[in-house]
């Protein structure tokens, strides 16, 4: 480990790279403590949390995703969600629309810069709507809890509503975003890692400490009550959770890779060219999908107020119950194969093979080969689509067998996992590859002394 790291700290690129990322990432963090002007933080947390509850809506979810960040109303209280969203929604419309696939086939770079400009221009339009809605939901905060939001900013009403509040809290939770935006793009360029995964990793290790402060509280060191948790229960969770994450990281790298050979080559050049196909090809994406689905109806009976079919409904998805869980554990199917099926596209590898004089040994060239591809990647889209519901119903099932408070079971599964381990092994994959360049360059230097 010794030896890593000062491989690391030798290679200036590297160095450099990674303090960029921290600065950036230290940035990111500042923003997340940055009141919204007229924001009373104190009372906003207090009454987010009065409000809620236990209850399972979206808020939540970006309160996870941004740090703590949505329930203090800071500047960066929409983090980089509207970002994300809007680069799925790109990249849906990519995959349904043959002419912008036909572009970005032709011209690539031309197609990139455009898809660029497009996710740019809907990640405003889906901060400043996400914005104007978090707006109206402080002013019901404000009723409720008097204090929330400085008077001064109540003075200026239109229609009933103080536009300037509402101007400012828009203006300013939009420009943050857009400034999340931008930093996650610097540090994919010029740091290390992907930048808007970093964001959101950051976000989600921001809670630890509260985490153990939590365990700590509920083994009860002092003695003067009853613990919570015992050390048995404590040790359970330490061993569950190595078991997890080390289940976890095999199903995230495993891949089937289907051996290629080629017509042109003789069989030892092209004995080791494989198609790599990814078990877990959707990645998170199919359990954001389901979680948002389901904590919809909660959300919109959050801003309407007591609406009875609705609360009913609420009642009905929360968490951990026997609805909730069939119906996350049907969505994360059903968004992992369809997910899957609008990214994948064994058409094209089968036209690409062919034109190159590739082959699968005992399979013909063209539409044998799509069928080939797409039965292969069917079977291993159901176990990585098993393995997503799994991972997403942990936390509850632990929760519930062990008797362990939500915030400590946290860690043990969900979308928040998948992230921390998706980033961590794509950090450590393009450091390693910043080290084998590196090396590949002292090689060549060397070689031309002789």
């Amino acid at each position: 480990m010794f030896e890593g790291l000062k491989s690391i700290f030798t290679n200036y690129e590297l160095k450099k790279r990674i303090f960029y990322t921290l600065l950036l990432l230290v940035v990111c963090r500042m923003g997340s403590f940055l009141p919204v002007p007229g924001i009373n933080q104190e009372i906003a947390l207090q009454a987010f949390k009065q409000t809620l509850g236990s209850t399972q809506n979206l808020f939540q979810l970006m309160d996870m995703f941004t740090g703590g960040a949505f329930a203090k109303l800071t500047v960066t209280a929409l983090g980089v969600m509207p970002y994300i969203s809007a680069s799925i929604i790109m990249q849906l419309v990519t995959a349904i629309t043959p002419s912008l696939q036909r572009e970005m086939k032709e011209n690539s770079d031309a197609g990139k810069r455009k898809l660029s400009r497009w996710t740019r221009m809907t990640t405003v339009a889906l901060a400043f709507f996400q914005a104007s809605l978090l707006a109206k939901y402080a002013l019901s905060l404000n009723a409720s809890s008097p204090g929330l939001i400085h008077p001064f900013f109540n003075d200026v009403s239109l229609f009933g509503l103080p536009l300037f509040f509402m101007l400012t809290l828009i203006v300013t939770m939009t420009t943050g975003t857009l400034l999340l935006m931008w930093i996650g793009e610097q540090m994919t360029e010029k740091g290390i890692g992907n930048g808007t995964s970093l964001i959101i990793t950051v976000g989600i290790l921001s809670s630890l400490p509260a985490t153990f402060g939590n365990i700590i509280n509920q083994l009860n060191l002092s003695g003067t009550a009853e613990s919570q948790i015992s050390f048995t229960t404590l040790a359970l969770l330490a061993i569950l959770f190595v078991v997890i994450v080390f289940t976890t990281i095999m199903v995230v790298q495993g891949q089937r890779n289907i051996p290629v050979q080629y017509a042109r080559k003789n069989q030892e050049d092209s004995s080791n060219a494989f198609i790599p196909l990814k078990i877990n090809y959707a990645g998170v994406i199919p359990v954001i999908f389901a979680s948002t689905l389901l904590m919809f109806p909660a959300t919109i009976a959050q801003f309407l107020g007591n609406v009875p079919y609705l609360g009913d409904l609420s009642k009905l998805l929360s968490p951990g119950s026997s609805t909730y869980m069939a119906l996350f554990v049907m969505l994360i199917i059903f968004f992992t194969y369809f997910w899957t099926a609008t990214q994948f596209n064994p058409d094209q590898i089968a036209s690409d093979m062919k034109k190159s004089g590739a082959f699968i040994p005992g399979i013909r060239q063209g539409k044998p080969t799509h069928d080939y591809l797409e039965h292969t990647m069917s079977k291993i889209t159901f176990l990585g689509a098993i393995f997503l519901a799994t991972i997403a119903v942990l936390p509850n099932l632990v929760g519930r067998i062990l008797k362990v408070d939500a915030s400590i079971t946290y860690f043990f599964g969900g979308t928040s996992l998948l992230i921390l381990i998706g980033v961590v092994l794509d950090t450590s994959k393009q450091i390693q590859s910043h080290l084998m360049m590196k090396r590949y360059d002292g090689f060549f230097r060397r070689g031309k002394s002789f």
